[in-house]
């Protein structure tokens, strides 16, 4: 018997991002947070208690819970895989931070798993589904740019270790510029021009060690793990191309461009970080066109949609097959770069329809 109702919801971490995901799930009527676990029991205790989340405590307790049917996992990059795993075992479906994992084999074994299981593996990044980045797919599947032929995208900055307290996980194996940031440049372009063929790219590191500039371990020098800057040339199945910069070794910060052309204009979209924005469309006679956008919703978008998807037997947006086919080209971007050569994507994925205009996380529907 399918269940009714809100979706019962378990939080996995209960570190700086979890803010963000519990001011808005806890107002979300379609799902209920229950439960907040941590290894740090103590600070899942503070997150539960800030937010009136009725349980908190350990991730075994938490997925021992029967009411939680998704579990948003939160934890540190390098765990992603392992706890979803240890969800999908307790008969859960997930929804994980980005990315769903830091190699194609883990990602892919995560992924047949969900199957065999017949349970789901959402994945961040969901701002592709806030009204910014969905009106700009909007006005291209409307053809007011014409075909879409190119774009181009930046993020270049100096790094996060001048205001994250705890920035060395940022800089280790399945982060840096491309796999922290990357996922969001890289979901709204598959969006809008489809899944990618090919990629190319350069890598470089400016500095091996880098030291934290605020918090209580300011002054702390730590390891780099990963390149600092990636320059990516991506090929997408539909013939479209893309030019790509992520990079944290910039002191010139230019973040959140994310521009497409086509045959007949020229659009550019609001940062794909964040969840609205006003976009501006280029037409022929090459005057710019402001159009705004309202926010409905921030972080936890994912988790609505993924809840009512379960309960209405739909495919979700934000999936796992969506999150693979980006850490395959991520994983092709490194590879390319190693290699000095073109770098085939084996993966590809279907790309969901856009949301309805009248789409809102905020209403009761379940």
């Amino acid at each position: 018997m399918t269940a009714t109702g809100p979706v019962g919801v378990g939080v996995i971490g209960a570190g700086v991002i979890s803010t963000q995901y519990l001011d808005n799930l806890t107002t979300f009527p379609d799902v209920r947070v229950l439960f907040v676990s941590d290894i740090d029991v103590s600070r899942a205790q503070a997150q539960a208690e800030k937010y009136g989340v009725p349980g908190f405590g350990t991730t075994e307790e938490l997925l021992a819970h029967p009411d939680i049917e998704i579990v948003v996992n939160l934890t540190i990059p390098a765990a992603h895989v392992e706890v979803a795993r240890q969800a999908l075992a307790a008969g859960k479906n997930v929804w994980t931070e980005k990315p769903i994992a830091l190699d194609r084999e883990s990602g892919a074994g995560l992924l047949a798993e969900a199957q065999r299981l017949g349970l789901r593996v959402a994945t961040a990044p969901d701002t592709f589904l806030g009204a910014g980045l969905q009106a700009g797919r909007r006005l291209i599947e409307d053809g007011r740019i014409g075909t879409p032929l190119t774009a181009l995208t930046l993020f270049q900055a100096s790094g996060p270790e001048s205001w994250h307290p705890n920035p060395d996980f940022l800089y280790a194996k399945g982060a840096g510029p491309l796999f922290d940031m990357g996922p969001y440049y890289l979901t709204t372009l598959v969006q809008n021009l489809g899944p990618v063929k090919r990629v190319a790219a350069t890598a470089s590191q400016s500095r091996s060690t880098r030291v934290i500039g605020s918090g209580p371990r300011a002054g702390e020098e730590f390891t780099v793990e990963v390149p600092t800057h990636i320059s990516a040339l991506l090929e997408f199945e539909s013939g479209a191309s893309a030019q790509s910069v992520f990079s944290f070794q910039s002191h010139l910060s230019r973040t959140g461009f994310v521009e497409i052309a086509g045959t007949e204009g020229t659009l550019v979209f609001p940062d794909p970080n964040m969840f609205d924005g006003d976009l501006t469309l280029f037409g022929a006679s090459g005057d710019p066109e402001t159009i705004p956008t309202t926010k409905l919703a921030e972080r936890g978008t994912g988790v609505v949609d993924l809840a009512r998807a379960i309960r209405g037997g739909v495919p979700e947006r934000a999936s796992g097959e969506l999150a693979f086919h980006v850490l395959d080209i991520m994983v092709s971007i490194i590879e390319a770069a190693e290699s000095a050569a073109f770098v085939e994507v084996a993966s590809t994925v279907e790309v969901q329809p856009s949301l309805p205009t009248d789409w809102d996380p905020r209403a009761a529907t379940l």
